[in-house]
């Protein structure tokens, strides 16, 4: 009722702004919509570059908020100011319009699933090995968002293998197949696809969603699980072919519907863990059939009053529902997949067991800590869990056995990834916001202090450093049109190499992927 009460006051601005009546003078939303936002937003509004721009798909932004976005831009995003190109009854106008619910209700069910499914390669037609000599463990893929494409680099030599385009604005980072010969790809606009590395060509894809946030593999190798904005859902495909198995509805038990932030896999588990941006709840889904003992605890276990998580619910890929104090945004799991760590809304975060699905810990940490982009090693004995934050310049390190925030580095402003080796003895966190985006902290992981703060591309964003397999070298990432990946040695911190490429926004090798080599996100 607020929203709309707020939408309707703008509509009313927008005729009093234009200088006659409600009727007569609004300006016209649905041009301006094509003419500056289609580009971003998609031009059914579901969603693009930018996020999708109907009911159901904008959380707690108000109308008047979608004002000011407008007007002002939204800082440390892609979202430019329109003030100075469009007048108050037209931002006016704009604002109320994404509140106003398109002409047809947004779905896309198990059907429309199944009509987009595309068969590109059949097994037979794939090479028995590979068609180029590079390592296949030693691959880097590379999104550059610049003009949507991949790039395949040969991890020794540091070659472009192949290019390829992708569909629009790949988003979640792409998965591996077990043995890291297939690459899977998940774009904003909902499409999966399914490349083979060996014979350097697509063998699949399907629209999943309208909205999708990412994708997670099976270590099994057997199933693919995508998290959707919108629709509300969770998406289970064939690993092997892409073709749809079941669609899950993200709803709570009294039937709230809710985004799907993130899913991901729990190799121990045998199961994903999806996080709820909507509903304070995590979902966990078994996918093998005869759960491992560390998942049929709490299903046998379980009683209505001992504070544990409800069983699983029957039928294929169940769904075991963890209530939770509030909305976890995003997730960090412990190396054995005990324990998930996820960033609380109003602030700091939470610990809690995948066993019991009890709250363990609370951790006191201001701003918003960025824990899907965290890493851990062992320090002194103890296993210790890093987490840059992206509403402050600091990193947050926490002793994973006792649940405590045992040192806070700061830093020259907020960072969006950390990445390291298990054979590097430095920590690299980039400062993705804010006037020192350009610099690359190198952290010693003992003293936990800053050793060098390097700058690969002056005034140009650097972001998403990646190891080869042996640790040996770093990668940066130059987030511009005009970008780089720029190859450092791994020791001396020395540049040996630099590539230009179109805003490569990742990079991300095949075995420390599909290894969950120590200090890459998984």
């Amino acid at each position: 009722m607020r929203r709309r009460l707020w939408a309707e006051a703008l509509l009313a601005v927008a005729a009093l702004a234009a200088g006659g009546p409600v009727a007569a003078a609004r300006p016209d939303a649905r041009a301006l919509y094509a003419a500056h936002c289609a580009r971003c937003h998609g031009a059914d509004r579901l969603g693009g570059m930018g996020p999708a721009l109907v009911p159901g798909t904008l959380g707690r932004l108000t109308p008047e908020r979608a004002a000011r976005v407008i007007r002002d831009g939204r800082p440390l995003t892609q979202m430019p100011a329109f003030g100075g190109r469009l007048s108050e009854a037209e931002i006016a106008a704009l604002a109320a319009y994404v509140f106003t619910p398109p002409d047809r209700p947004p779905r896309w069910g198990l059907e429309a699933i199944r009509a987009s499914h595309r068969l590109l390669a059949r097994p037979g037609e794939l090479p028995t090995r590979p068609v180029h000599g590079a390592d296949p463990m030693n691959l880097f893929v590379v999104v550059e968002l610049g003009d949507h494409h991949v790039t395949v680099l040969d991890g020794d030599r540091f070659e472009p293998i192949t290019r390829f385009p992708t569909h629009r604005a790949l988003h979640g980072g792409p998965k591996f197949s077990p043995d890291g010969r297939f690459v899977y790809f998940a774009s904003r606009d909902g499409w999966i696809s399914k490349y083979d590395l060996w014979g350097l060509r697509y063998v699949a894809e399907v629209r999943a969603g309208i909205n999708t946030r990412n994708l997670a593999v099976s270590h099994d190798g057997r199933y693919v699980a995508v998290g959707n904005y919108l629709p509300h859902t969770l998406v289970i495909l064939s690993a092997a072919d892409l073709r749809p198995l079941r669609v899950i509805p993200a709803r709570e038990a009294p039937g709230r519907a809710s985004r799907v932030s993130a899913v991901y896999t729990a190799p121990p588990r045998g199961s994903f863990v999806a996080a709820l941006k909507d509903v304070p709840e995590m979902w966990e889904i078994p996918y093998v059939a005869d759960a491992p003992p560390v998942f049929r605890g709490p299903m046998h276990d379980w009683r209505p009053d001992s504070g544990e998580a409800s069983p699983v619910t029957e039928g294929p890929f169940p769904v075991r529902r963890i209530p939770l104090d509030g909305v976890l945004d995003d997730f960090f799991f412990d190396p054995d997949y005990r324990f998930v760590i996820g960033a609380a809304r109003e602030g700091g975060a939470r610990v809690i067991s995948l066993v019991t699905g009890a709250e363990v810990a609370r951790l006191p940490i201001e701003g918003l800590p960025h824990l899907g982009s965290g890493i851990s090693w062992v320090r002194e004995g103890r296993r210790v869990l890093a987490t840059p934050n992206l509403r402050r310049g600091a990193i947050s390190v926490i002793d994973m056995d006792r649940w405590q925030v045992i040192a806070e580095i700061p830093t020259l402003g907020p960072g969006f990834f950390l990445r390291s080796h298990a054979r590097s003895p430095y920590v690299w966190a980039d400062v993705f916001f804010g006037p020192h985006r350009d610099a690359m902290h190198v952290i010693d992981k003992r003293t936990l202090k800053i050793v060098r703060t390097l700058r690969p591309a002056p005034g140009k964003t650097s972001a998403h450093v990646e190891f080869t397999r042996d640790g040996r070298y770093a990668l940066v990432s130059i987030w511009d049109m005009d970008g780089a990946l720029v190859i450092y040695d791994a020791r001396t911190l020395e540049e040996i190499r630099r590539i230009p490429m179109r805003k490569p926004s990742g990079k991300y090798n095949v075995w420390n992927k599909t290894h969950y080599e120590e200090g890459t996100s998984h």
